[in-house]
């Protein structure tokens, strides 16, 4: 087994940056899974990675390997695709073994190899078929099966659930997991699904425009965001940010008010977030007046989308709440669950007493 290293690593297209400096390692035996939006630099990490792309400048290593100018052929990782690539003449059991023939594999190892590899992806039963006589699930299993008949240092893996339905996403997103827990090889997954990479990566590295914004645990990712922009784009709905000020030694923010750390954030254009499951509803006269404007049930929570002075939030409300446009209800903000950004360059400060 290996890890993945990317040192310095930049790509460019004419003029436009995919990548900007990247340093990432990834474990040695871990499950790291790259998310970001579109456009962020996830499938070029891929990409480099398995030398279909050259690398503008910087290096990448497989284990202690120096891969940086080596022939993908030569790396030894497996890509499994969004769209399968499978070939449609051929079945199951030849697309799983195509790359083994490829390599001159022993004919009696191969059939071996594939038989192995078709288990730990649960497709041992699909090997006579052919990809038209397959549901989009089935398809996914051969792919993985494919690329673990070979048995590389690293497996890529960009965005290979995407094409599937919602409940088979999440029942294939756990067979993946109890996958890598049975090879033990080193993953890179890619997905712009937050809940996708927070529940299936050993760690998580978040990605936007070319940039590494953060790589930790998921809840330190959650809980722990470094910069606005992780703060909004993990979780779903996204965080309430308002912009913030200080007056009169008080932090003020929409309809809130909160004690601050005057030492640092003094001089500083500010923004406060809050996550919509830390709006909580308040009882009697204390927390800020605000009026619902539309209400989201689904069933085990209820969304509420609430206007409070000139501010917009949503928060996550009980499903028995049962609310109505028009409803005034009143909000209050834990300071311990409140984040403090400076406005400009979208750093979290540690602003509040907690």
């Amino acid at each position: 087994m290996a890890g993945l290293t990317f040192a310095g690593v930049h790509k460019t297209y004419g003029e436009i940056a995919a990548l900007r400096g990247l340093d990432l390692e990834v474990r040695d035996g871990e499950l790291l899974t790259l998310l970001g939006p579109s456009g962020s630099g996830k499938s070029t990490v891929l990409r480099l990675t398995a030398g279909l792309e050259d690398v503008s400048a910087g290096t990448v290593h497989i284990g202690s390997r120096d891969v940086t100018n080596v022939a993908p052929a030569k790396r030894n990782v497996s890509m499994v695709f969004q769209h399968y690539a499978l070939f449609p003449h051929l079945s199951s059991r030849e697309n799983i073994g195509f790359g083994l023939r490829a390599r001159g594999v022993p004919r009696a190892e191969a059939a071996r190899l594939v038989e192995e590899a078709a288990a730990l992806a649960g497709c041992a039963t699909l090997l006579d078929r052919k990809p038209y006589e397959l549901s989009g699930g089935e398809r996914q299993r051969v792919a993985l099966a494919r690329a673990l008949a070979r048995r590389p240092d690293v497996y890529l893996l960009d965005e290979p659930l995407s094409n599937l339905d919602a409940q088979l996403r999440v029942e294939t997103r756990a067979e993946l997991k109890r996958l890598h827990q049975r090879v033990g090889t080193t993953m890179v997954y890619v997905t712009h699904d937050q809940l996708e990479a927070l529940t299936l990566g050993s760690r998580v590295a978040v990605l936007d425009e070319g940039l590494l914004q953060q790589v930790g645990a998921a809840e330190e990712i959650y809980a722990a965001p470094a910069n606005r922009f992780v703060a909004r784009f993990v979780g779903s709905p996204a965080m309430n940010v308002l912009p913030a000020a200080l007056d009169d030694g008080l932090l003020r923010c929409g309809p809130f008010d909160f004690e601050p750390r005057a030492a640092e954030l003094a001089d500083r254009r500010l923004e406060v977030g809050v996550r919509p499951e830390h709006l909580q509803l308040a009882t009697g006269d204390t927390g800020v007046p605000a009026r619902v404007e539309v209400v989201e049930s689904a069933g085990n929570e209820t969304l509420i989308h609430v206007s409070a002075e000139d501010a917009t939030l949503v928060a996550r409300v009980a499903p028995d709440a049962r609310l109505e446009v028009g409803d005034t209800v009143r909000l209050t903000a834990s300071p311990r669950h409140v984040y403090v950004f400076d406005a400009e360059t979208g750093a979290t400060l540690q602003g509040l007493e907690r």
